[in-house]
């Protein structure tokens, strides 16, 4: 059943709506046959740019939609519902345009974030290497100024969209002591993708390491000053677990309307599977965590569109809505028995592709760190 939502006007309404209808007719019909094929869905990422999807949360002047988060989230949850893989994309292209937009000059802003929300370009975030996932700061790409281009040398790991982006957000070694931000253009010579990662779950969602070979950059290309990239990285995670606590209650709403559909017409000693306690029990539990995951996802949106701190209910929503469709995700799995570990019922999917919310944009330890230290203070 479609989730009840408080919006907070006709037109978030309207705009939830939007999304809910074109992800049901455009993208949920091809979701399986991509996953199962590991192709990559540019055009549905072209689509929703021309619906006006890919630049929300940003200002109208160039091209956003200018809508609160929780409306954006809301409408993220409604795509990653359908395809859990655009969802994802979504949410990290959004996070790839946040640099330039809250940090960029306006002539950086005029002369490529218009693209960026549109839909002409689609975005990558390149923070994580191999040896510096939750440890950011110990990243060991360098930029090395020359002339007016700055000269970049390193490996990123598990960038989403890796190969696949007109642009990376991508965080570099300036100093010693000092991390930037610079734009990358995805057609930079000396730019490459490695093999796609070989996942387990989002497999119509590229994932590979970007190689930088004396990458020349230019230096107009850097965002805010020099020094000021964990800055930035962090600023932008904030607003980016939200993004992937609203995925994970999109996958998790999917996985229990399945799971309903399904106890409600799968019959067992001659009633309907639902009518036993031990499973509707389960369900309610199901249902239970759904909802209390998107209330709390909305809590810390609502805070960050009325200028509150709100990087610990950031991490909150991300940790509770993650571990929430993990279990969420497997419990639709045990409502349909042996049906729920096939391929002819899209749970398994679920199942699998709720493991790695748990993981990236910090992973759900860290996430745990990040409140005990709010907590300290």
């Amino acid at each position: 059943m479609p989730a009840e939502r408080l919006l907070p006007s006709t037109e978030a309404k309207d705009l939830v709506g939007l999304a809910a209808e074109l992800a049901r007719e455009e993208l949920a019909p091809h979701a399986a046959g991509f996953e199962e094929a590991g192709r990559f869905p540019r055009e549905q990422f072209r689509l929703l740019g021309k619906s006006g999807l890919l630049g929300l949360p940003y200002s109208e002047r160039w091209g956003g939609g200018e809508v609160p988060y929780e409306v954006y989230l809301q409408v993220l949850e409604e795509i990653a519902g359908a395809w859990m893989s655009v969802g994802v994309g979504l949410s990290v292209h959004t996070m790839s345009c946040y640099a330039l937009a809250h940090y960029g000059t306006d002539e950086q802003r005029d002369r490529w974030l218009p693209e960026m929300l549109e839909g002409d370009l689609l975005g990558a975030y390149a923070l994580s290497e191999a040896h510096a996932g939750s440890d950011a700061a110990a990243l060991s790409t360098r930029a090395r100024l020359d002339g007016g281009q700055y000269v970049v040398n390193g490996t990123k790991a598990w960038i989403t969209h890796g190969g696949e982006a007109d642009f990376y957000t991508t965080m570099a070694r300036t100093g010693d002591e000092s991390i930037s931000c610079l734009l990358v253009d995805g057609a930079t010579p000396g730019l490459s993708a490695a093999a796609p990662e070989r996942k387990m779950g989002l497999t119509g969602s590229t994932t590979a390491q970007m190689i930088f070979d004396d990458a020349r950059v230019d230096a107009d290309r850097l965002i805010g000053e020099e020094g000021a990239g964990m800055r930035i990285a962090l600023s932008s995670l904030s607003s980016g677990r939200l993004g992937i606590a609203a995925c994970a209650v999109g996958l998790a709403q999917a996985a229990l309307d399945e799971a309903v559909t399904y106890a409600k017409t799968r019959t067992q000693f001659g009633k309907p599977i639902i009518e036993f306690q031990g499973l509707e029990f389960l369900l309610a539990d199901m249902a239970a965590a759904v909802e209390s995951s998107r209330a709390t996802y909305l809590d810390a949106a609502r805070r960050r569109d009325r200028g509150m701190p709100f990087q610990r209910q950031a991490s909150i929503a991300k940790l509770v809505a993650t571990d929430a469709a993990m279990k969420v995700t497997t419990d639709a799995v045990q409502v349909l028995g042996g049906a729920g570990y096939t391929r002819d019922f899209p749970v398994e999917r679920y199942m699998r592709e709720a493991k790695v919310p748990q993981i990236f944009e910090g992973t759900n330890q860290v996430q745990r760190m990040v409140i005990a230290r709010e907590l300290k203070k």
